[in-house]
C-alpha cells in the first residue's frame, strides 16, 4: 500500500520541479542581441545589429531556426523601423550563416534599400542582394 503513496509522491514532487517557475531573473538565458546601430553611408542606410557572444554560440547550431526569430524579435524591440520588407530575411541569412561565413565578424548589418528577393538570391548574394556588402 505504501508503494502506490511513494510512486505517487515522487511523480507529484518531479512535475513540481518540471513545472516551477524560475527562482530568480538570473537564471533566464542572455539575449541574442547586444545593440543595434542605425548608419548612413554614401547617402543610404544600415542597421548595424551586434550579436551576443550567446547568439554566436547558438547560431553555429543546425537547430538556431526558432532562436532566429526571437532574435529578430529582439532587433525589433531596439530597432522598432528595421520593420521593412526584406529586412527580417537578411537578418535571417547572417542569422544562418554569418558565423560559417565570417567569423566573429563584429555587426550584421541590414539594410532597407535592399531588394526583397527570394531565399537562393539571398545565400547567393551573401545576405546582400541587390548590391555589395559596404565596406564598413
Amino acid at each position: 500500500m505504501l508503494r502506490p503513496i511513494a510512486i505517487s509522491a515522487l511523480m507529484a514532487a518531479a512535475a513540481a520541479v518540471l513545472f516551477a517557475a524560475p527562482a530568480s531573473a538570473d537564471t533566464e538565458l542572455p539575449g541574442y542581441v547586444d545593440h543595434t546601430e542605425w548608419v548612413s553611408y554614401d547617402g543610404k542606410t544600415s542597421l548595424r545589429v551586434y550579436p551576443t557572444p550567446f547568439a554566436r554560440a547558438v547560431v553555429i547550431r543546425l537547430d538556431a531556426g526558432v532562436q532566429g526569430e526571437q532574435a529578430w524579435l529582439e532587433v525589433l524591440a531596439s530597432a522598432p523601423d528595421a520593420d521593412t520588407p526584406g529586412m527580417r530575411d537578411q537578418f535571417l541569412c547572417h542569422w544562418s550563416y554569418a558565423e560559417f561565413a565570417r567569423p566573429g565578424k563584429t555587426s550584421w548589418n541590414l539594410e532597407p534599400w535592399r531588394p526583397v528577393v527570394d531565399a537562393v538570391t539571398m545565400l547567393e548574394s551573401g545576405c546582400n542582394p541587390g548590391a555589395a556588402e559596404e565596406a564598413f
